[in-house]
């Protein structure tokens, strides 16, 4: 489920119990702004939340590329290649036992990291030039 989506719902029953007040449509109007203007709030501190924890694995795996030791720069690269190959291998009945469904979520949130990290480091040279 999506972050915004999880707190849509969290807010629903409190726009619902808004409709069903015994008050003015001017109330209920005001009611319901000031509940939007929460969620708001709240889907705006998740997103900051986000963008630092994407900044924060930006910043590590920039610092790791640029690393003078040959191993610190190329570890992630390494572990990616070595799990595609065990993919492939995997898909083309080529190992001895498949992979578990847990080495196929742990290739996901390496190429997922990996990929995002890549993007937003070229995105912030771009933004610095």
């Amino acid at each position: 489920m999506v972050i915004s989506e999880l707190i849509a719902g969290i807010f629903k029953p409190a726009a619902k119990l808004v409709d069903e007040l015994h008050t003015s449509t001017e109330e209920k109007l005001k009611a319901k702004g000031h509940l939007l203007d929460v969620q708001a709030a709240a889907m705006q501190k998740v997103f900051d939340y986000e963008k630092s924890a994407l900044e924060g694995q930006h910043s590590i795996i920039a610092s790791e590329a640029q690393s003078d030791h040959w191993l610190v720069s190329a570890w992630r690269p390494i572990t990616m290649l070595t799990f595609l190959t065990l993919a492939v291998g995997d898909s083309l009945g080529l190992l001895a036992t498949p992979l578990r469904d847990e080495a196929w979520m742990l290739l996901q949130l390496g190429l997922g990291g990996y990929v995002v990290g890549r993007s937003g480091e070229k995105i912030a040279k771009v933004m610095k030039g």
